[in-house]
């Protein structure tokens, strides 16, 4: 395995891991967090959270590892990772099915749904709370255990 082969593979493991870290933050206890707030008070909360994150941080995170991950399964197709091709490829599979998809077909409706509620009525507010939260953080938990795989998958490539 080359240096930028070895490089790249940290860059990926490091990456994947911070953003499986991100997930798990709002799986473990942000969710929980804004459970304590009134429903209307939570939706608030959520839809700003929401705001803030489409923006370079979280989605070159998420988006730069994608891209990341699939230079580095392409290289393993050219004879880079000899040991641990197939790790890398799974790793990248996983990762763009249960990050990428997920973020795409899950979360994202739902944080528009949650978006478009009427933000003067609480009561219809506090109700789309109430629809959103369970969904998005079941996905949720699929995107970061998605990325802690994917993460391991990469570390095996790397020891292999």
């Amino acid at each position: 395995m080359s240096t930028l082969g070895i490089v790249l593979l940290v860059l990926g493991i490091v990456a994947t891991g911070l953003v499986s870290g991100v997930f798990f933050a709002f799986s473990g206890f942000v969710m929980q967090g804004l459970d304590r707030l009134a429903p209307a008070d939570a939706a608030r909360a959520m839809r700003e959270i929401n705001v803030t994150a489409v923006r370079a941080p979280l989605m070159l995170a998420i988006f730069g590892t994608a891209l990341l991950l699939i230079a580095v399964a392409t290289m393993s197709f050219f004879g880079a990772y000899p040991a641990g091709a197939w790790w890398i490829v799974g790793s990248a599979v996983v990762y763009l099915v249960g990050v990428v998809g997920v973020t795409g077909g899950a979360n994202v409706p739902r944080n528009n749904r949650l978006a478009s509620a009427p933000e003067a009525d609480a009561g219809a507010l506090g109700t789309a709370w109430r629809e959103f939260r369970p969904g998005w953080t079941a996905w949720n938990h699929v995107r970061w255990l998605a990325s802690a795989a994917s993460c391991a998958a990469l570390v095996v490539a790397l020891l292999g």
